[in-house]
């Protein structure tokens, strides 16, 4: 791609975007990277560290999915034409069946896929993304309390494995349809309140920066004031315990953590993934040609190239050697930082070179 094209692009979006995509990437890179090793050992503080990014930086992924539904949609809400609505429409369905179908494929090699949890939002973000931010609220509250009641009516603890983290029956039909749609590690109930925040949030206007003021100031707000109310609940509901209640039971109902999701999570996590855009977008800001910012969005610009890749390259390679199993939370984090700075550099020369990312491209030619 010539210089010319790739700054035409450059201006075309916002770059914080990118960034923050970049900044998800990471997080789930370490996440998983400790998943896989079975990191239980080794420095407190990294435990601690890599352990408060399970759940948020995924999050933070589904959040930017749906900024980038809304943005590859804008112009077909705006016009109300039903004929190019409905042209979108089938796009993301398209785009929808393809993280299906990849996520599949790819379940085998890594359990705690996300694509074809991905497909399914994007499946039901087809008929959503051209309705009014009421609809999107109601959606959003739907997704969110649909799970309670779920969990009120079936057992959560189905189908899992919870010493080695295996989904038993994954591959029977009742077993998928539970895994995404109720108790996987990124159900549709109710993670597709992410999307949909994501919808909204792409429908503003990020270059007012009085919009980005207001929403970080409320979405740091939220997310302290929720995580903060769920610290004093949980010693609250300790002093006097129900009969069949056990503690872990307080922190899965009263917690923030990501299994079950409850809406404190749901909420907290949301907000954070807010705030991280926001940020991101206000200090890019006028810093484009920033070495290290360039380097930043074009890594979020790799983004599927680089999930696929943390897998089966990070993981593959770690494998190959006999240090995947069993490791420190040290040399996890070691090897995870190893292959983000490896994902920084090839993605900066990718794309200053060649522009969309190996898989991005293909999967833009099959859609």
């Amino acid at each position: 791609m010539q210089k010319s094209n790739v700054n035409t692009a450059i201006q075309s979006r916002i770059i914080g975007f990118d960034v923050a995509r970049a900044l998800a990437i990471f997080g789930m890179v370490f996440v998983n990277f400790k998943i896989a090793m079975n990191a239980t050992t080794g420095s407190d503080w990294l435990l601690q560290s890599v352990g408060l990014l399970e759940g948020r930086a995924s999050a933070l992924f589904v959040v930017l999915a749906g900024i980038g539904i809304s943005l590859m949609t804008r112009r077909a809400r705006a016009s109300n034409d039903s004929e190019l609505i409905s042209q979108k429409r089938n796009s993301i369905i398209k785009r929808g069946l393809l993280l299906i179908a990849v996520g599949l494929a790819y379940s085998p090699i890594w359990p705690a896929d996300i694509l074809h949890f991905y497909g399914f939002y994007f499946l039901l973000a087809a008929f959503l993304f051209a309705r009014t931010n009421r609809a999107l609220l109601l959606a959003a509250i739907f997704s969110m309390l649909g799970f309670v009641v779920l969990l009120m009516l079936f057992n959560y603890e189905t189908g899992w494995n919870w010493e080695t983290l295996d989904y038993l029956d994954f591959w029977t039909v009742e077993g998928m349809f539970r895994h995404i749609f109720f108790n996987g590690f990124h159900p549709v109930f109710p993670w597709f309140t992410f999307v949909v925040i994501g919808i909204w949030l792409g429908r503003l206007d990020f270059n007012n920066a009085d919009i980005r003021r207001r929403l970080m100031i409320f979405s740091f707000s939220l997310w302290a004031g929720v995580e903060i109310l769920s610290k004093i609940i949980q010693p609250l509901m300790l002093q006097d315990l129900p009969q069949g209640v056990t503690i872990e039971d307080v922190g899965f109902l009263f917690g923030t953590g990501m299994m079950p999701p409850m809406p404190q999570y749901i909420i907290a996590v949301g907000s954070l993934a807010v705030f991280i855009i926001t940020l991101c977008v206000s200090l890019t800001q006028g810093v484009k040609d920033k070495l290290a910012v360039t380097a930043l969005y074009r890594t979020g610009q790799l983004a599927l190239s680089l999930y696929l890749a943390h897998v089966v390259l990070g993981m593959g390679l770690l494998e190959s050697i006999g240090r995947l199993e069993n490791q420190s939370i040290d040399f996890a984090a070691a090897s995870a930082l190893a292959f983000c700075l490896a994902g920084i550099v090839f993605s900066y020369f990718w794309v200053k070179y060649l522009g969309a990312g190996p898989f991005e491209r293909l999967f833009r030619k099959f859609v």
